[in-house]
């Protein structure tokens, strides 16, 4: 007998209901479902051109799509005003791209307290969360180091304490280990794997490296816009 689903597990935190979306004449997205649920890990894997990073847009309230629906903890993400999403992507979501996108000026300790200084939290307190984090994924020794300072993976390792610094609910993580070598990345994606579920922080993880994928709970893959759902082998 199966054992009864609480509401956390029964309720996914964040769905997408048959998004469609174009860019000029070519539809990234043709009726792309998919859910996420509290403390997974989830990958959506694909070729090339497939869709992946626009799904992530869509999902993390960075771009709007045509039609469909974006739901998260029963807000309509596709239908909220920016100054909502700009809340939410402040508080409850975390951003990852390929190059990490740390800002080159600040050292690596203030750009992971920037996100808690931008929200209201006082300048000490900020970085002395941010230092915490920045411990927690191996690289609080490179802290007072800028960004062009560090190697790729160190930078990586703190784009992602950035992610997670306040609090986030929900990870997105477009190509987190494109830009690095095999070692590196292997890193990179097993203290994001570790920290997450230490955390209970759910991750939607885009990438085209079955490698990466290994690290997810559950996979999906776009194809032609759609998504298909496959097994991950225990």
């Amino acid at each position: 007998m199966s054992t009864p689903k609480g509401p956390d597990e029964a309720v996914p935190l964040l769905a997408a209901r048959d998004l469609v979306k174009a860019y000029g004449g070519t539809r990234a997205l043709r009726g792309a479902s998919v859910e996420l649920r509290a403390g997974e890990i989830l990958a959506v894997t694909g070729a090339s051109g497939s869709g992946k990073s626009t799904l992530l847009h869509c999902l993390a309230g960075i771009v709007r799509p045509d039609s469909g629906s974006v739901t998260y903890r029963g807000e309509r993400l596709d239908r909220l005003p920016e100054k909502r999403l700009s809340e939410l992507r402040r508080t409850d979501f975390g951003v990852v791209f390929q190059f990490g996108q740390l800002i080159p000026e600040l050292t690596a300790l203030d750009n992971v307290a920037l996100p808690l200084m931008l929200a209201g939290t006082a300048r000490a307190t900020a970085r002395a969360r941010a230092a915490e984090w920045l411990e927690r994924f191996g690289v609080r020794g490179q802290g007072e180091l800028r960004p062009g300072e560090m190697s790729g993976g160190q930078a990586q390792r703190a784009a992602l304490a950035r992610a997670l610094v306040t609090g986030a609910r929900v990870v997105f993580a477009d190509e987190p280990t494109g830009a690095l070598d095999s070692l590196a990345g292997e890193q990179v994606m097993a203290a994001l794997a570790h920290t997450a579920r230490e955390s209970s922080t759910a991750v939607l993880l885009v990438t085209h490296d079955a490698r990466v994928a290994a690290y997810a709970d559950r996979e999906v893959q776009l194809r032609d816009g759609s998504v298909t759902p496959l097994e991950v082998p225990a």
